[in-house]
Parts: C-alpha cells; sequence; structure tokens
C-alpha cells in the first residue's frame, strides 16, 4: 500500500458518474455539459499541481464499493457521455456514499486528514443537492470551502444560483470561477 501524498487542497468531485436516468435527468444532463470544459481544465491544473481528485460518488444501489461495477452500471445510461469524459484515472481517490452529503457514512474525513487537506475545491452535480450537502457537513468540519460557479451544476439553473448562494453566504464558500482560483493561496 502506498502512502497518501499530502496536500492541503484537495478536488472533491461530487456524483459525477452518473446515470442520470431519472425524473429531471435531461435538464441536469443538459446543464451539466455546459461545465464539463471547466471542470476538465480544473481537474488537469489541480494534477499539474499534485492536488489529489476525489471522486464522492451515489452508490445507485450497488453496495459491493466495487468502483470499476459502479462506472459500467451508469454508462448504460444517458449520462454515458459525461462519465466518458470525466472518468476518474487509477491515481484518483473514489468513494461510495450512501446519501446525500459525501461525509455521511463514507470515510472521506479520514481521507482528508490522511492527505492533511484544509481546502476543499468542490465540484460536481447536484449542486442544489448532493453539492449543497457535502459543502455544509465540509463547512461543520472547518474546511475552507471553494465551489467553481463554473463547475457545479442542477437541474435547473435558479436552484444552482440559490444553492451557490447560500453556500457563499452561511458556509462562507469562495465562488470564484475554476480559472480564478489562486492556487499558490490553495497551497
Amino acid at each position: 500500500m502506498s502512502e497518501v501524498k499530502r496536500s492541503r487542497t484537495a478536488l472533491i468531485m461530487i456524483d459525477m458518474i452518473n446515470k442520470m436516468d431519472f425524473e429531471g435527468g435531461h435538464n441536469l444532463l443538459e446543464n451539466t455539459r455546459s461545465i464539463m470544459g471547466n471542470l476538465q481544465d480544473l481537474k488537469q491544473e489541480a494534477k499539474k499541481r499534485d492536488v489529489p481528485v476525489i471522486y464522492v460518488n451515489d452508490n445507485f444501489g450497488l453496495w459491493q464499493d466495487n468502483v470499476a461495477e459502479l462506472i459500467e452500471e451508469c454508462q448504460q445510461g444517458p449520462g454515458k457521455e459525461v462519465i466518458q469524459e470525466i472518468i476518474p484515472e487509477d491515481d484518483d481517490f473514489f468513494i461510495i456514499k450512501p446519501k446525500h452529503s459525501g461525509f455521511y457514512g463514507t470515510q472521506l474525513t479520514i481521507l482528508l486528514n490522511q492527505i492533511g487537506a484544509e481546502n476543499l475545491v468542490m465540484t460536481g452535480i447536484a449542486g442544489d443537492i448532493c453539492v449543497l450537502f457535502t459543502a455544509n457537513d465540509a463547512y461543520m468540519r472547518e474546511y475552507n470551502i471553494y465551489v467553481p460557479k463554473d463547475c457545479v451544476a442542477s437541474e435547473h439553473h435558479s436552484d444552482n444560483e440559490n444553492a451557490l448562494q447560500i453556500m457563499k453566504r452561511s458556509l462562507f464558500a469562495d465562488l470564484r470561477e475554476s480559472h480564478q482560483l489562486n492556487w499558490e493561496e490553495l497551497k
């Protein structure tokens, strides 16, 4: 088992492996397409700077914690194109969550402690549900929260904007766009 690299910052990608085969999934898929370029660029910038990338994903009823099986299952739905654009790499972490928050019932806190993370750059879908709930739990654990507004999508633009404003106002999240993040500040 290799040692986990230490970093003050971690990139969290929430629910990007997603079938999108549910009511409202078509809208979410359309809105997700608009953030994919920014999300891919952000991930590559994080990798270039040795910032760990952590996928935190719903289990979709697959309780065996088999990442390959989960990805394969989700590629059977309309979200396949998104998954293929942002598929986890071998050196990325992958945490399967049972509920909305990436912290609830998962080992995310333990991993972040091992990494030494203080700053969380949180991205993904849906901004008004899982990203918001994960950001709230991160705030409760006293992490510094960065939510690049151009890397978060929800079924409806207005719900996404409302969630972003809640994160800014109540969780003190930094909502700069991904290309405006000051990586030196996050080191």
